[in-house]
């Protein structure tokens, strides 16, 4: 990398909370500051800039981003750290109050507005006014480009590439396009740039990632623009597997089904967030969709890609969600059996529209309703993986476990990183990164075990 060196070179310690694009654009902005001539480190008493990327989707996010801020403020009061600067989600909603409640924060900037970060470590700020700050440099959010070097903070072997930023959807429970903005696409041309360089750097697994995947193209005027990136990063020398999050059940048509299930480097995984199935939950949600063109789309998914791995999400206790409503999900759940689900209380979140409706479902109750979903699907996992038993499945090997550093780790292209579960591999003689064909030799709920298949 070229050093672009300021006037005194400064160690810079990030903490980055939240989604992967979150993480996505954490990389973006340590490989634009690197790049610049600063020096990153992991160890944050060392640091004499702290930046803390936030998160601000829902309470519990919320929460873990103001512990952040407080424990690096903290840092700036008793040790190296002589400025403090929050970006991401939580400043775009809260930054007023932000700044005043926590004075120890220098500068602040909302979302798309990372580049400015280096201008205001150029310039000799005498004052660490966080608002006279925030009024100088903050302007409308900018559109986040991607800058040519990128520090990846996921092993070497595996990416997230972000095709779009922000969200045309309205659904009810939802603050990001208020956060984001509307959909913007990144032009397909620097997506398979980028998706090159990280194939250079030795990444075979790109998982696509956005608001809404499936909408990809569409402020481009590009018809099926998924389906023809998809294309396009299918013919990256390097890349192996491909992976879809975030698809947005509306937009799931043929032509991509059909695609996925001709194309070996896409992974038979869609990950299609439902949020509820009962159609009063679902208009009054504002989703576009229906139980029974979702239904239809499912079939549609399993007929024609075999052995395709589901992934949804369910929002228990959303405001009206009776127990005849929950009894409908659950009941959906068991008989479409999904390959991986998650699912989340209702968080009462102001500046959406659902903030305007009375939260009437008692935060036990919402827990019940989750758990209850949650041990369903156990059952469902464990009967799964026990049916993979005996099979041979190709593996990316991802080395040590974090937990248990005795066991070796991998996963199938049904598993997702972070979310879903891990193939526990009997060999040591495996090396991170590769893909590597292995028999499934035992199951439990949510992983598998596997030994290697040698010759």
């Amino acid at each position: 990398m070229k050093t672009k060196n300021p006037a005194s070179i400064k160690k810079i310690g990030m903490v980055s909370l939240g989604c992967p694009k979150n993480a996505v654009d954490t990389e973006y902005l340590l490989g634009d500051l690197v790049n610049t001539g600063y020096e990153i480190t992991s160890h944050q008493e060392e640091a004499d800039v702290l930046v803390v990327n936030t998160c601000g989707f829902i309470e519990s996010a919320k929460k873990e981003s103001v512990d952040a801020i407080l424990e690096m403020a903290q840092l700036k009061t008793d040790g190296n750290c002589k400025k403090l600067i929050v970006t991401g989600c939580l400043s775009e909603r809260y930054s007023d109050d932000l700044l005043k409640e926590i004075p120890e924060i220098d500068h602040i900037f909302g979302v798309g507005q990372y580049p400015r970060l280096k201008e205001v470590l150029r310039a000799d700020h005498s004052a660490s006014n966080g608002i006279a700050s925030r009024n100088q440099m903050n302007g409308p959010a900018e559109y986040f480009e991607p800058f040519a070097d990128r520090i990846l903070t996921t092993p070497s072997y595996s990416a997230y590439l972000k095709i779009s930023e922000g969200c045309s959807n309205k659904c009810a429970f939802c603050i990001i396009p208020k956060m984001r903005g509307n959909i913007r696409s990144q032009p397909l041309e620097s997506l398979v740039t980028e998706a090159r360089q990280l194939a250079e750097q030795g990444v075979k697994e790109l998982n696509l990632i956005s608001q809404d995947t499936t909408m990809y193209g569409l402020d481009l005027r590009m018809k099926n623009g998924l389906v023809r990136l998809l294309r396009s990063l299918v013919e990256v020398d390097g890349i192996e597997w491909i992976r879809l999050f975030y698809c947005y059940p509306t937009f799931i048509d043929s032509e991509l089904i059909e695609f996925i299930a001709a194309e070996s480097k896409v992974c038979s995984y869609i990950d299609v967030p439902l949020q509820h199935t009962h159609d009063e939950m679902l208009a009054k949600m504002k989703r576009q969709e229906r139980e029974k063109k979702v239904r239809s789309m499912l079939d549609e998914i399993r007929s024609k890609i075999p052995g395709v791995a589901l992934r949804t999400t369910f929002i228990t206790g959303f405001p009206g969600e009776t127990e005849a409503h929950f009894n409908h999900m659950l009941k959906f759940l068991k008989e479409i059996q999904f390959d991986h689900v998650g699912a989340f209380t209702y968080s009462h979140e102001e500046g959406t529209t659902a903030f305007e409706y009375s939260d009437d479902v008692p935060q036990t109750i919402k827990q019940e309703r989750k758990d209850l979903l949650m041990n369903a699907q156990q059952e469902i996992s464990l009967k799964k993986n026990q049916g993979k038993v005996g099979e041979v499945h190709p593996v990316l090997v991802e080395g040590a476990d974090l937990e248990e550093s005795y066991l070796v780790t991998g996963r199938m292209p049904t598993q997702a990183p972070e979310i879903d579960g891990q193939v526990i591999i009997e060999q040591s003689d495996v090396e991170p990164g590769q893909i590597v064909p292995m028999r499934i030799i035992a199951a439990t709920d949510y992983d598998v075990v596997a030994t290697k298949v040698e010759g």
